[in-house]
């Protein structure tokens, strides 16, 4: 099974303007995703999807494969989508720009996922929520899964409910990996009511009756988008390096 990954780097960003080329900690954004990918076992090759010319020429010089997409694509998953239809890897990674701790241990596993299981049309990462703060953010997309990890339902709201105290609380981190044809498929629905009222497109996939993979991961990630979060970024890349460990770096 054959296994493409795609970082889709748009330069425009309000928060963060000229996101992918941010340096943290010396490094390009986009940079540092693309070397962390690039050391994925599961992972055949490596895209960077962008409309920016000078996105191209530092993924380039650092050696990558760049493919220019149309700058009018809505989203990051219309760019991954767009690239897909041009390949014929059987599998599919959307790995975001802004999240540059995802590692192999967070890769891999959603690419054997979906080959332990041909039901499986996508696989997604879950982390334990630890701190408690995140249950109540809309920002942080919270997520509930059957016994064998198969999505029941995303939301912005605190799911399941903390009516009884000692409740365990999932949230849904880092890339997407799917079948290239479900991709394909996906990316030509158009929103259903409950994506349209959360704002969350693995609802589309559910409504339409599809099963998403929750994989369990231990290990958190700090995704770019302000300069709060770069320091951030920043601080715990410096304190992996103080500690002798750079898995995720």
């Amino acid at each position: 099974m054959s296994t493409l990954a795609v970082i889709p780097a748009r330069y425009a960003s309000t928060r963060l303007p000229g996101k992918p080329l941010v340096p943290v900690a010396g490094v390009p954004l986009v940079v540092r995703v693309l070397r962390n990918v690039q050391r994925c076992r599961r992972v055949d090759a490596v895209v960077v999807a962008t409309d920016s010319p000078e996105v191209r020429l530092v993924v380039e010089a650092e050696g990558g494969v760049v493919e220019m997409t149309p700058p009018e694509l809505p989203s990051g998953g219309d760019r991954v989508a767009w690239v897909a239809r041009r390949r014929s890897e059987d599998v599919v990674l959307n790995i975001q720009v802004d999240d540059p701790l995802v590692g192999p241990d967070m890769v891999d596993p959603l690419v054997e996922a979906l080959e332990a299981d041909e039901a499986i049309q996508l696989a997604v990462l879950a982390k334990r929520i630890e701190r408690i703060e995140e249950v109540p953010d809309p920002h942080i997309v919270k997520m509930v899964f059957d016994g064998q990890g198969k999505a029941l339902y995303f939301s912005r709201s605190p799911i399941p409910y903390p009516r009884h105290p000692g409740g365990v609380w999932f949230k849904h981190i880092g890339p997407y990996a799917y079948r290239r044809n479900f991709l394909l498929d996906f990316a030509s629905w158009e929103p259903t009511p409950l994506e349209r009222i959360e704002s969350l497109e693995m609802l589309r996939v559910l409504e339409r009756g599809h099963a998403i993979r929750c994989v369990p991961v231990e290990r958190d990630t700090i995704e770019i988008d302000t300069p709060a979060d770069v320091e951030a970024c920043e601080r715990h890349l410096a304190r992996l390096a103080e500690e002798g460990d750079h898995h995720g770096a």
